[in-house]
């Protein structure tokens, strides 16, 4: 059974820092790419940042750029994700997703997402 399981969410107050853990099980960790997508209420959820299986190489939303590390350890089978700098407007749920490709926008599996609160 494939599972994706995030924790590390929480309330924050304005310009604090979290990380984020996505611990996968059920597929061959190393062979996908994980990503880290969120929903803020009455809007479209939006692609955060993505770490390709491989080569590693990672992407990032404009809006998180300069303010959010991913990161992956292929020995946990988890992928972090460092968040600083933190604003109110970065207040949503949180998910990370499996796939083969950061490329892909259908994503194979998906966590049950956590919510992240930043205070002003």
């Amino acid at each position: 059974e494939v599972q994706l399981v995030e924790s590390g969410g929480g309330l924050v107050q304005a310009g604090g820092s979290l990380r984020r853990s996505c611990a996968a099980s059920g597929f061959t960790f190393d062979d996908y790419a994980i990503g880290w997508f969120r929903q803020a209420p009455g809007k479209e959820r939006e692609g955060v940042s993505c770490i390709s299986g491989g080569d590693g190489a990672t992407y990032y939303a404009d809006s998180v750029k300069g303010r959010f590390t991913i990161s992956r350890d292929n020995a946990k089978n988890t992928v972090y994700l460092q968040m600083s700098s933190l604003k109110p407007e970065d207040t949503a749920v949180y998910y990370c997703a499996a796939d083969k490709s950061c490329s892909d926008p259908h994503m194979d599996y998906w966590g049950k997402g956590t919510l992240v609160t930043v205070s002003s």
